[in-house]
């Protein structure tokens, strides 16, 4: 039984649901902390350089390979690999992003957490330990955990225009005012400017194997590369949308966003002499701190974690939708409540681990965050320009098998010099951490 295949209704809608699938806690909550993990305002140069030289080109070629499939992550890989090597790598990618959407409906759930903290009780200098010691009571946190799987899944059941399609036109506007506004509070404090003038001096020397690893690692888990979220939601593409128009604003609206939230976290972080680099726990540290000392804290803190919780559970929707669209084309006889309910369970089980200790979570985040997420990529990138003719390849991008200088050379730039840099740059890792 063929399913009949849903497409977005408009051209604004594609992206402003593409957006929404990259942005998430992409830029939010795992920017941040990176960023001042791992270098700094270094850090930021060197991811910026890599979204624009890699992130960007294998963005691309993710969406002409989930549009030409339509059908999710296994059959994507069939196509590119045939079915028995694609079969293995999809079914692997699939099992990466199943681990990720575990841990981060965690996340999430901390997020709605201390949002709801923030609304109705509100932080203070002297009254945080009640906020933490809520925190910490892993029962509580699980449970909100499930209450995150079970909405996430139920917009899903809503299907595309009425479910995923309709919560992004209502989000994402959102979610761009409330940083406006939140940029404009932070750099008239005192002091804000002068602090993040100095912060935005890079110290080049700095970095090293590592940082340049988590630089490229989070442009390409910030745009949702890896062979499981873009190539879901590009398959819902129409086929006469322009591929390079529909990567430019998704990745300028994920770069924008990574932006916008560091110029409101950075001064007021910095303003307030807080760290930077309290790794994964930084928006449930840092935050109450900067929310409870900052004037007006309570409103600006408040509005920050609803847009940031938002644009979370947008995310946390990509994640079960990736295995729910490749199940349910792998399996067409089967129910779809019933998928829904398998993955549901699933998702259950796997967040117990990290909802009970959550250290575990940075630890995951930089395997399946950064590590599988740049793998997945790169067996994307490979399985199109090698597996595939030239001029299907130009055509699936450019709408064109007519060569010229710009598509000769963006055709030769994704075949080689992106796998080799981004090989090169894992096996450094790999080295540095030996």
């Amino acid at each position: 039984m063929e399913i009949q295949k849903t497409q977005y209704t408009s051209s604004l809608t594609t992206i402003l649901t593409m957006v929404g699938v990259a942005v998430g806690l992409g830029n939010v909550w795992r920017f941040p902390y990176m960023m001042g993990s791992y270098g700094g305002s270094a850090f930021l140069a060197v991811y910026l350089l890599f979204t624009l030289l890699f992130a960007f080109p294998a963005l691309m070629a993710e969406m002409a390979i989930g549009r030409m499939s339509g059908k999710g992550t296994l059959d994507a890989f069939r196509t590119l690999f045939g079915r028995s090597a694609g079969s293995i790598t999809g079914y692997l990618l699939l099992a990466v992003i199943t681990i990720a959407g575990s841990y981060y409906a965690v996340v999430v759930a901390n997020v709605f957490y201390t949002t709801g903290y923030s609304v109705i009780q509100g932080f203070s200098t002297h009254g945080n330990q009640h906020f933490q010691s809520l925190l910490s009571k892993s029962l509580l946190q699980y449970s909100i955990t499930i209450i995150m799987i079970i909405s996430s899944l139920y917009i899903i059941h809503k299907g595309l225009v009425k479910g995923i399609e309709w919560l992004s036109k209502i989000i994402m506007p959102f979610f761009v005012l409330s940083l406006l506004y939140m940029i404009y509070h932070a750099l008239t404090l005192p002091g804000a400017m002068d602090k993040f003038i100095i912060f935005l001096r890079p110290d080049i020397g700095a970095l090293n194997s590592t940082e340049v690893f988590a630089a490229l690692g989070q442009a390409f888990f910030s745009v949702g590369l890896g062979g499981t979220f873009v190539l879901v939601y590009a398959g819902f593409m129409n086929e006469k949308e322009s591929i390079p128009k529909m990567a430019f604003f998704t990745g300028l609206g994920d770069v924008g966003a990574s932006l916008l939230v560091s110029l409101f976290l950075v001064p007021s972080i910095l303003v307030f002499g807080l760290d930077m680099a309290s790794g994964p726990g930084l928006i449930f540290n840092t935050f109450p701190q900067l929310f409870g000392t900052m004037p007006g804290g309570r409103w600006v803190g408040s509005l920050f974690l609803i847009a940031l919780s938002l644009v979370a559970f947008l995310s946390l929707i990509a994640a079960y939708q990736v295995p729910f669209v490749s199940v349910r084309n792998e399996k067409p006889h089967l129910n779809q409540k019933r998928i829904l309910i398998v993955i549901g369970s699933i998702q259950a089980l796997l967040a117990l681990p990290s909802a009970f200790f959550p250290e575990l979570i940075g630890i995951l985040d930089l395997v399946f965050g950064s590590g599988m997420q740049v793998l997945g990529s790169v067996l994307c990138i490979l399985g199109l320009t090698w597996s595939l003719k030239r001029a299907t390849v130009l055509h699936s991008l450019f709408s064109t098998t007519t060569k010229s200088t710009i598509t000769t050379l963006f055709y030769l730039w994704i075949k080689w010099v992106i796998p080799i840099a981004l090989f090169a740059v894992l096996l450094g890792y790999i080295y540095d951490s030996i």
